[in-house]
């Protein structure tokens, strides 16, 4: 593991606007991330975890400050490299699954690759495979809105992890999701942490998955409260 930040951020501020208010989010939070950690940023409501991840992953820009990844200010880029940055770099798991119902769950997870130009066939290779390591090849041709929500998030993993992004952030990944599914989430993603070296960072408050979590970042307030180093 290099000794230089996967991702790092620097008096990061964000403030939602309207014309009668100004709401701040994030208030110089200052972050260093590195490859294959699996951290989860916890925090009460509010608190700006998801502000955070959304800034990181550039769907949004902040109000001042910089956002580095591996050593590139993303912050200052255009909204095409900003896409061409996601597309490549960053896998993102959402609360509510965001898979295309109109295509069934292999081609959901081949989806990022068929953007990136990847060969048919050498993308459904890939699919199929990340597919039985997370235990669902047996859904592979099945629409998103036939399976349950455990195996759509576990779809929505494979589709993150599946072109080896340089980072997966995962914003509330077992909100909906009973304790049983959780937690069989929780440890299959932990398990291509260790053995892929996958880099996780959860938006999360969920006890459940802070247990397993080797970082713990707590957001109050928009800044950055404690940052425990648990391995």
């Amino acid at each position: 593991m290099s000794n230089n930040p996967l991702i790092e951020t620097k008096q990061l501020h964000k403030v939602y606007k309207t014309e009668a208010l100004e709401t701040p989010a994030l208030n110089g939070v200052d972050l260093e991330l590195h490859e294959t950690e699996f951290t989860a940023v916890a925090g009460p409501s509010g608190s700006g975890k998801s502000t955070l991840l959304h800034l990181l992953g550039g769907l949004d820009r902040p109000t001042s400050g910089e956002i580095l990844l591996d050593g590139t200010a993303i912050s200052s880029l255009s909204k095409d490299q900003l896409s061409r940055l996601r597309l490549t770099r960053i896998g993102f798991v959402f609360q509510a699954y965001n898979l295309i119902p109109v295509l069934t769950v292999l081609e959901n997870t081949a989806f990022v690759m068929e953007l990136q130009g990847v060969l048919r066939s050498e993308r459904v290779r890939r699919a199929r495979k990340i597919l039985a390591e997370l235990e669902i090849e047996q859904y592979a041709n099945q629409f998103p809105n036939k399976i349950s929500g455990g195996q759509q998030q576990r779809v929505a993993v494979a589709r993150a992890v599946v072109a080896e992004p340089s980072i997966v952030l995962a914003d509330e990944p077992t909100a909906n999701l009973d304790t049983a599914m959780s937690l069989e989430l929780i440890d299959l993603m932990r398990r291509l942490n260790e053995d892929k070296g996958a880099t996780f960072l959860f938006a999360t408050h969920d006890s459940r998955l802070l247990d397993r979590v080797s970082r713990l970042i707590t957001l109050v307030d928009g800044r950055i409260a404690q940052d425990e180093h648990r391995e």
